[in-house]
């Protein structure tokens, strides 16, 4: 239904984010759209929820976070909360017209940084680029670790469907490529725990 997308897990809970991470995940956001640019050489809708958080996370770090060195360490907009449930916060603008028109520009310039630099990257590396594009055609879905393994140029090992069908006619699932197997967990007293 989305047409292909992206996750990025957590490798642990986090609730503080630095500049350069957000400046980071804007570029990551970006990155879709760039792709069109280069490799269609058109623009389609289907970047419009990486820009819409692409401009949230900015907006954010301009009004919310103070990572903005045009606007400096400052909060802008007072945010209240509804007293009655289903309504959202509401946001009310505590600062002139001339801030507000400054806030979007500085908006906009984090923006176009982190699309220039996801340019950047994309064309210096075109080839992997054009392998990952060819891998998911072929298998739908990637893994971390075979998505590393093809930016490397190396083979992955991944059948592309199963051909074989069980006895009811349901298809017999390829085993996942081997991995290190997980450390058996102990519990307090040193047995293992139960699975």
């Amino acid at each position: 239904m989305a047409l292909g997308l992206t996750q990025q897990l957590p490798e642990t809970d986090k609730h503080n984010y630095t500049k350069e991470f957000v400046e980071g995940q804007i570029c990551i956001l970006m990155g879709g759209r760039c792709a069109e640019k280069i490799f269609l050489e058109t623009e389609t809708t289907g970047a419009a929820n990486d820009i819409e958080v692409a401009t949230e996370r900015a907006r954010k770090m301009v009004t919310e976070w103070g990572m903005s060195p045009t606007m400096g360490p400052l909060s802008f907009g007072k945010k209240e909360e509804q007293i009655f449930l289903g309504r959202e916060i509401s946001q009310h603008r505590d600062y002139s017209e001339a801030t507000a028109i400054r806030i979007d520009e500085e908006v906009r310039r984090i923006v176009e940084e982190g699309y220039k630099r996801a340019w950047n990257v994309l064309e210096s590396n075109r080839d992997a680029l054009v392998r990952l594009a060819e891998a998911l055609l072929e298998y739908e879905t990637l893994d971390s670790w075979e998505i590393e393994a093809i930016i490397k140029g190396e083979p992955i090992e991944k059948k592309a469907a199963p051909a074989e069908a069980d006895s009811q006619g349901k298809p017999v699932v390829e085993p996942v490529p081997d991995r290190a197997p997980l450390p058996q967990l102990i519990n307090p007293k040193g047995k293992p725990a139960p699975a």
